[in-house]
């Protein structure tokens, strides 16, 4: 196993609860110190995404999967709720099409709400009509991965940190796979799974005998996060239409209630985690349209993000993939590429999803 993010760990976790031999192999010093660290900790209801996709069907899946396991494992989470809004006229077709395809993607609780119906939720908001999804949650993403390691290392998984993949091979049915780190060393395995998030290209091209055609190229969408420097004005999540490959500068909380900002989104060469102070301007735009009163100087910096997409600026944004011999011919392998939002909340129906995958090829 490639990578100890949160989806690293899900994979590992579910994969030593079937009774596998589990190595997770992590290039940094730290579990989850790369995409699992820096997002919104949302755990979103699935609204967005196009039905039949794995994006939509691992969201509605793993929602209710995750909520149940914050409850087993006594994860801190909230399910807080989101309002979804259309500021203008304008754009009520467009919201009126998600409040559709939410049904579409099974996604029953949304409600419609007209702007007095969305005062009465929330009052400091301006909007021409909103959805109200009452599943929508936030998590305490570093219990979470913390609980997923411990689930895996109760049955017998391994993690070692300071440990990357320099490179492998791939045999009729098993992999040499090549751990760089202070205490070089080879392992055989007889399933590789690439698990590595923003690194997942660089991974597949370091294994021999892996076609180049299957490795797609990952692309670096970077967002910055700004927090409010007062009191809450909000006692939701509060997101506008998506746009521009994300899901807009929307509201959102830590659970000790502090209020943040973000995402926007900035294509990038490589991964940057300084918060770009430059866009501060766009931010009280974006956030004035559905909270005119947002007062001056009470943003401050918080931290960025980065996102995997498969898809260059401009392009609709791809589905995950989850690519196995069906794929690519290879018995031992699966990658996991453009593993970006709903990741998180997506991840225990990936890992049973991959465990699935697993059972055939090693049949």
């Amino acid at each position: 196993m490639i990578g100890a993010g949160i989806v690293g760990l899900s994979v590992a976790r579910r994969l030593a609860l079937a009774g596998r031999d589990v190595v997770i192999l992590e290039a940094e010093s730290t579990i989850g110190s790369g995409i699992s660290s820096r997002n919104s900790g949302v755990i979103h209801a699935g609204i967005y995404y196009p039905s039949e996709s794995l994006k939509a069907r691992l969201c509605v899946e793993g929602k209710k999967r995750l909520y149940k396991y914050c409850v087993d494992r006594n994860i801190t989470h909230s399910k807080i709720g989101k309002v979804l809004i259309a500021p203008d006229e304008s754009e009520i077709p467009t919201l009126q099409d998600y409040y559709e395809l939410g049904h579409q993607n099974n996604v029953k609780d949304l409600q419609w709400l007209d702007p007095q119906e969305t005062k009465t939720l929330e009052p400091n908001i301006r909007c021409a009509a909103a959805i109200w999804s009452p599943s929508t949650g936030i998590i305490d993403v570093h219990d979470y991965m913390l609980a997923l390691l411990g689930d895996a290392e109760t049955n017998g998984a391994m993690l070692a940190l300071k440990s990357p993949m320099t490179r492998a091979w791939l045999l009729d049915d098993s992999a040499v796979v090549e751990v760089g780190g202070d205490d070089p060393i080879r392992v055989k395995a007889n399933l590789l799974i690439n698990c590595a998030g923003l690194g997942a290209e660089k991974v597949a091209r370091q294994i021999d005998g892996l076609p180049s055609k299957h490795i797609p190229t990952i692309f670096f969408a970077k967002g910055n996060y700004f927090f409010l420097k007062q009191k809450a004005p909000f006692q939701h999540l509060i997101y506008p239409l998506p746009s521009r490959g994300g899901l807009g500068v929307h509201s959102s909380y830590d659970l000790a209630g502090r209020c943040r900002f973000g995402p926007d989104i900035h294509w990038i060469d490589r991964p940057d985690y300084a918060v770009d102070e430059h866009n501060l301007d766009d931010f009280y735009k974006a956030i004035r349209r559905y909270w005119p009163s947002l007062p001056d100087n009470s943003l401050a910096p918080d931290y960025t993000g980065i996102r995997p997409k498969l898809t260059r600026p401009g392009e609709s944004s791809a589905d995950f993939v989850i690519q196995t011999q069906a794929q690519h011919g290879i018995k031992c392998l699966i990658n996991l590429f453009g593993i970006e939002s709903p990741g998180l909340t997506a991840s225990l129906a990936i890992a049973e999803l991959v465990h699935k995958h697993a059972l055939i090829l090693n049949s």
